[in-house]
């Protein structure tokens, strides 16, 4: 017991010492590389690490090979051995710290080389007949540069596009055709991720660009639809544990490891974001049937753009659904993000569920800080998250709209384009409408704020609305000019 206490109060000053860490280093480095004069702050670490090391705890990460503290990195694997001490770590909170010395590291490197029997040319993937974005930019030459890199948790180039090689298509949207196996492959695999992520983000550039955040609810106008249009209105993100691989590529302990996290943070929520989290794997049969009959039970993943990344191992694993009291806020853990968070209700009360999402994912954010990890995000490319197409906000404000003319009109289609809103089945992203109710929705993530992505929904299905109207009337309709940002 007292060697318990003593290691817990070394993790507690450790951690101290890692915000100070934080703190030195960001004031001394650029977007993509550190500068020398960050010496304060690798003298912080190695005061950390020699501390640390006292104990003679097994406390080592590989990504702490690749944060540009190699040296001290290496001494620091040798001195921590003992696997007995890891079980210790684990029953205190020392996910905390294994983040802690992942939350700057700007600068990553490949892990280990895949071993390869055959040449680049005779693994390319045959993509004559696909229409994602990776398939168009993917070029043999790109393959070959990539295909034997890994990141330091060993995902490779081929698992993260095998979604995209085994989908051709999609006959609603264009898909982006690959996945991030942790927040590394955005650097390892930048030569291909970057110009899939320019077409996705409507010519967003990750080398030259920043990405900015806006959760200010109090900005938004014109947040209220017609109701006899607008069945219910919708708001939601993901969030993503720093230092926790993502879902296509997390071990059992890792997933397991997120739930722990993050439904101990929920336990903090209070007043009307108060609630109640429902493991997959303990929920009873009368739970089950009442969080489908309310539309909000996530199933196993049976779309083949999620099965095919390795998202459904293991299912249910570590799986489940918080929701508040009133079921208007609700986070689901481990389904195709660590985290989705989602603020909605019936009607169209768009500013009314804004300002709960807004709300809601401020005080998730200071809860998860207070637990000593944070989520994972960067300048260029804003949150991070599984599919590239959810980088920047992660946002998709959407609401479900009965537009039975204005769905029959030829020039819907272009209309929905120039206002960069996009359209799905009320049933999710493989489904096809029902009748003339359609899920509309931002097309952009990145590169715009929250507010800004909330008002182009705002503008764009009331303009739709106003279509309608004017169509029901007899009256003819234009199509808006191309949205500006």
């Amino acid at each position: 017991m007292k060697k318990i206490v003593k290691i817990k109060k070394t993790l507690e000053w450790a951690q101290s010492t890692l915000r100070e860490i934080r703190r030195h280093h960001a004031s001394h480095r650029s977007a993509r590389q550190p500068k020398a004069s960050t010496g304060s702050a690798i003298q912080y670490l190695g005061t950390a690490t020699r501390r640390l090391a006292s104990t003679r705890l097994p406390f080592i990460h590989p990504y702490l090979l690749n944060c540009g503290y190699k040296r001290m990195a290496n001494n620091f694997a040798r001195m921590l051995s003992s696997k007995r001490n890891v079980r210790i770590l684990s029953l205190i909170g020392a996910g905390s710290l294994t983040a802690g010395f992942l939350l700057n590291r700007e600068h990553v490197t490949a892990g280990a080389q895949a071993r390869r029997v055959y040449p680049a040319s005779a693994e390319y993937p045959d993509l004559r007949k696909h229409n994602n974005c990776m398939a168009s930019h993917l070029t043999p030459a790109i393959y070959a540069k990539l295909v034997d890199k890994t990141t330091p948790n060993g995902y490779s180039l081929d698992q993260a596009i095998q979604t995209g090689v085994d989908n051709p298509g999609h006959p609603f949207i264009k898909t982006v055709g690959m996945v991030a196996g942790d927040e590394e492959s955005y650097e390892v695999f930048a030569d291909l991720l970057d110009p899939v992520i320019k077409e996705r983000h409507n010519g967003y550039d990750p080398q030259i660009m920043t990405h900015p955040t806006d959760l200010d609810s109090s900005k938004l106008t014109s947040g209220n639809f017609d109701e006899r249009y607008v069945l219910s209105s919708r708001v939601r993100t993901g969030r993503s544990i720093r230092g926790l691989s993502l879902p296509p590529a997390c071990t059992r302990a890792e997933r397991r490891e997120v739930e722990r996290v993050v439904v101990d943070a929920l336990a903090g929520l209070k007043g009307d974001l108060a609630g109640t989290y429902y493991s997959l794997t303990h929920m009873t049969d009368q739970e089950q049937q009442q969080l489908i009959d309310d539309h909000f039970l996530f199933d196993k993943p049976v779309s083949p753009l999620l099965t095919c990344s390795g998202m459904a191992r293991d299912w249910p694993d570590a799986r489940g659904i918080w929701h508040n009291n009133t079921k208007t806020f609700l986070i689901w853990i481990n389904e195709e993000d660590h985290t989705r968070v989602i603020s909605m209700e019936k009607g169209g009360n768009m500013k009314r569920v804004f300002d709960r999402f807004c709300t809601g994912l401020k005080e998730v954010e200071r809860l998860i800080q207070e637990k000593g990890w944070e989520f994972m995000w960067n300048e260029r490319l804003g949150y991070i998250l599984t599919c590239p197409s959810n980088l920047g906000t992660g946002l998709r404000a959407g609401v479900h709209v009965n537009l039975p003319k204005l769905s029959k009109d030829p020039r819907f289609a272009k209309i929905l384009d120039n206002l960069r809103l996009q359209k799905r089945g009320t049933g999710g992203v493989d489904t096809a409408a029902v009748g003339s109710t359609f899920d509309i929705s931002n097309l952009d993530r990145l590169g715009q704020s929250e507010v800004q992505l909330v008002q182009t929904v705002v503008d764009g299905v009331n303009y739709l609305i106003d279509c309608e109207k004017k169509l029901e009337k007899g009256q003819d309709i234009k199509i808006p000019p191309p949205f500006k940002k």
